[in-house]
């Protein structure tokens, strides 16, 4: 009779530590800058009008947008409509700027890590993920790039790019951003051909 109790003692023991350290274990929600970048891609299909605030900023062929909440670790963040005969825009938080390639590096990495794989909903009731081959940046390059493509693909979406860009700025500046943009065709596309 000792031995049976002794057993179940043990089990349920077993089985609270268990469930204890599974618990422990789940990785969090999403959270920070991936969960800000999510949101920021599921009103690309609005056009990022849920997102925009007041005008930042006029020029000739675009206007700039503050972004009406503040992204997690951003500097800044705003939104470009430019004017065209559809309508193109653009989003883009400024991350990181720093005079030290390696903390600037060190940025990059992290975006990428939060980025790639990221889940996000575009309101077709399907979950797409990003998915970018990550690339080093070296200091004698001045610019490295992630673009993310969306998958599974599906040409509705082929317009929206993800991208995570370090850039060096002179005289001593790196900058790392996330941007979210539309592309209109592909670099290897040529535009229209109009006959005079």
């Amino acid at each position: 009779m000792k031995k049976s109790v002794k057993s179940l003692v043990l089990i349920t023991i077993s089985a609270f530590i268990t469930s204890v350290a599974a618990a422990q274990l789940k990785l969090p929600a999403i959270n920070g800058v991936s969960a800000d970048v999510k949101k920021v891609i599921e009103d690309y299909p609005n056009r990022f009008i849920n997102l925009m605030g007041e005008i930042k900023s006029q020029h000739e062929q675009s206007t700039d947008y503050e972004c009406n909440f503040k992204v997690n670790g951003a500097e800044e963040a705003f939104i470009t409509r430019y004017s065209a005969k559809k309508e193109v825009c653009s989003w883009e938080a400024v991350m990181l700027t720093t005079e030290s390639f390696e903390k600037a590096k060190q940025k990059f990495r992290a975006l990428y890590n939060q980025l790639n794989h990221l889940g996000v909903n575009l309101g077709t009731g399907k979950v797409f993920h990003l998915k970018g081959t990550y690339e080093a940046p070296e200091e004698s390059m001045k610019f490295t790039s992630v673009l993310f493509s969306i998958e599974p693909g599906q040409e509705a979406l082929n317009k929206i790019k993800v991208e995570v860009v370090m850039q060096y700025y002179a005289p001593m500046d790196w900058k790392v951003k996330v941007l979210v943009y539309d592309r209109e065709r592909e670099d290897d596309e040529r535009g229209a051909i109009k006959e005079g």
